[in-house]
């Protein structure tokens, strides 16, 4: 094991046994105690006056670190290196081994947010410790922004930054998560993401006392209707200019890539997919899934309003006028009544493939460990979509050890006994020196 992947490790496990679990409250997160354990990393570097790090906290304890290193030509590119700090919640009881203990066991670091997305930003700090140490600084500015909130919508982390503290950035071009992992022989790039358009649905009756239902009308029974048509929508079909080059590097059967690529065949194919059947579905459609439903607070009345969250994630190109005339045939002829309201919601995103980080990131990948890479729109969203919707060009990244699927990825992220192999790590450290040599060295 190299140095820097022997750091990287160490400071992996410290990131995970400071626990950052983001419920979603604004409580929650304790970024804090991940941007001291940053801090302390970057100590000899800050000390030595070779970087510049600034915190900032959206409110007590949400905090996200922004460390620069300036570089000599101020016409060369700022490159961002983006992770989060928090984690998703976990069920301990679950785990073969405490998901906050950050055990290194035979050769996997184990821990909540191990995969997501606490490697890679060990590695981001790791690099931009090395460039902050040499002996000479780099052409471009380099930026480690390690932030809060990522988990829960970014209120508390980068969407609060750049609306609040936009002088803080300065980057043209960045790196971030859900890149790495294979599809066949090629290595994921995230160039795209879909978007959200989430709509709450609430459905209305008439009240009554349980005990005398004769007369009124449940709510419930109507969100059951509703719920009926939702399982019954099918959004067409829309085969994007990523699609192809999904296909071509995941499947090997002729025939069953001609089906992939029509779409009119395309979901009687799904059913051979295997594992990766989920994100060919997701990536082939706008997709509706129910979330959360309320109906009634006491149990002897009849609730006159029931509420059913979905969450609806797009395709690039899609408007909110389009989603909402999906529902709205979706709900027609309803004898209830039905309101839509809008929840939050972002378009989707998508940073071009002749960008010069995107070359430097598909030969970086190559050097490393001989891999050609496959540009993907994720199912998901990131902290990427705020910076691509500033045009900065911005790309998933990592690069994982060679078992490591599609399939793998999606089975380990947010699981119970999530954990990942120093291999990984050390591949991912590897790229990223090369990528960031490229770029502002």
């Amino acid at each position: 094991m190299s140095s820097a992947t022997s750091e990287t490790v160490e400071l992996l496990r410290a990131l995970v046994r400071e626990a950052c679990v983001n419920t979603g409250e604004a409580s929650s997160g304790g970024e804090i105690r991940a941007v001291r354990v940053l801090q302390r990393f970057l100590a000899e570097a800050v000390e030595r006056r070779c970087c510049e790090t600034r915190v900032f906290e959206a409110s007590p304890g949400r905090a996200s670190l922004v460390a620069r290193v300036r570089g000599t030509d101020p016409d060369a590119p700022a490159l961002g290196l983006l992770g989060h700090l928090d984690v998703v919640p976990v069920d301990a009881e679950r785990w073969t081994h405490d998901p906050f203990g950050g055990d290194l066991i035979e050769g996997e670091i184990w821990g909540r947010g191990t995969v997501d997305m606490l490697y890679l930003t060990a590695a981001f700090a790791t690099a931009f410790r090395e460039v902050a140490l040499a002996e000479e600084r780099p052409r471009g500015d380099l930026l480690l922004l390690a932030v809060a909130d990522e988990e829960a919508g970014s209120d508390y982390g980068l969407r609060w930054l750049l609306r609040e503290h936009p002088d803080a950035f300065g980057v043209t071009e960045a790196l971030s998560e859900s890149g790495g992992m294979r599809m066949g022989d090629h290595v994921v790039v995230e160039v795209a993401e879909k978007g959200s358009a989430g709509r709450r649905l609430v459905v209305r009756g008439t009240p009554g006392h349980a005990s005398i239902p004769f007369g009124a009308q449940s709510a419930a029974y109507a969100a059951g209707e509703v719920l009926q048509r939702l399982a019954a929508v099918a959004p067409a079909v829309e085969l994007g200019a990523l699609w192809r080059s999904f296909v071509e590097a995941r499947i090997d059967d002729p025939d069953l890539a001609g089906r992939m690529l029509d779409p009119v065949r395309l979901d009687a194919a799904l059913l051979e997919l295997g594992g990766i059947a989920g994100y060919a579905h997701a990536a082939s459609r706008v997709t509706i899934s129910p979330t959360v439903l309320r109906a009634g607070q006491a149990h002897n009345v009849i609730p006159g309003e029931a509420h059913i969250d979905l969450d609806i994630r797009t395709l690039p190109g899609t408007t909110d006028d389009e989603v909402d005339a999906l529902l709205a045939e979706m709900l027609s002829g309803l004898s209830a009544e039905v309101e839509v309201r809008h929840l939050r919601g972002w378009p989707a995103t998508e940073s071009p493939e002749d960008e010069p980080l995107f070359d430097a990131v598909r030969d970086a990948i190559a050097q490393t460990d001989g891999s050609p890479v496959v540009p993907i729109m994720a199912a998901g969203g990131s902290d990427a979509r705020l910076l691509r919707e500033l045009g900065i060009p911005s790309y998933g990244f990592g690069l994982l050890s060679a078992d490591w699927s599609y399939e793998r990825y999606r089975q380990r992220i947010h699981a119970h006994d999530e954990r990942i192999d120093v291999a990984s790590v050390e591949l991912t450290v590897e790229a990223l020196r090369r990528i960031v040599s490229a770029r502002v060295g």
